[in-house]
């Protein structure tokens, strides 16, 4: 069961809240007017996404370096782009 609470109510039980994702692992998400906006996991939760996206990152570069044609060294793209 998804744990749900209002931003108004979080406002009043932050603490509380912060205590049972960090220590209790629960997951929460903030609802305003009915819209679910924000989630509140704990960071073990957040570095695992961390790692999805740094595999995900990596798997689309080797697709990229398999691709036919000229590589292009970064630092030239970034002059290139003004960055």
């Amino acid at each position: 069961m998804l744990n749900t609470v209002t931003t108004a109510e979080a406002r009043k039980r932050l603490s509380e809240i912060v205590n049972k994702v960090a220590y209790g692992k629960e997951q929460v998400v903030l609802t305003r007017r009915g819209e679910q906006i924000a989630a509140l996991i704990s960071m073990e939760e957040f570095e695992l996404l961390q790692l999805i996206e740094d595999y995900i990152d990596i798997e689309d570069a080797k697709k990229a370096l398999e691709e036919p044609g000229k590589n292009i060294p970064a630092e030239k793209l970034w002059k290139e782009l003004g960055l």
